[in-house]
């Protein structure tokens, strides 16, 4: 008795530079500082750049904000003084 065993491989979804910065809703230019910073991996497919949708997700989730970490983007809150 002969048993096949077919290994069930993720098709992996390939994005070009424009769908990936537009997918994180940014430019292409501020994608490409991304990838050459090492933020976000890339792949070189010729003369292109590809980027994997799961390779996006990672990024998301890399750069979520703690809650309570931005208080010095903003201003304390003014206190009423009292007049004399």
């Amino acid at each position: 008795m002969v048993v096949c065993f077919v290994a069930m491989v993720a098709e992996i979804e390939w994005l070009g530079t424009p769908e990936a910065a537009e997918r994180l809703g940014i430019t292409q230019r501020t994608l490409y500082r991304l990838i050459d910073e090492g933020q976000v991996p890339a792949y070189k497919m010729g003369r292109v750049l590809r980027v994997k949708a799961t390779d996006l997700d990672v990024f998301l989730d890399q750069s979520r904000v703690t809650p309570g970490s931005l208080r010095h983007l903003y201003p304390e809150a003014k206190t009423a003084s009292p007049e004399s």
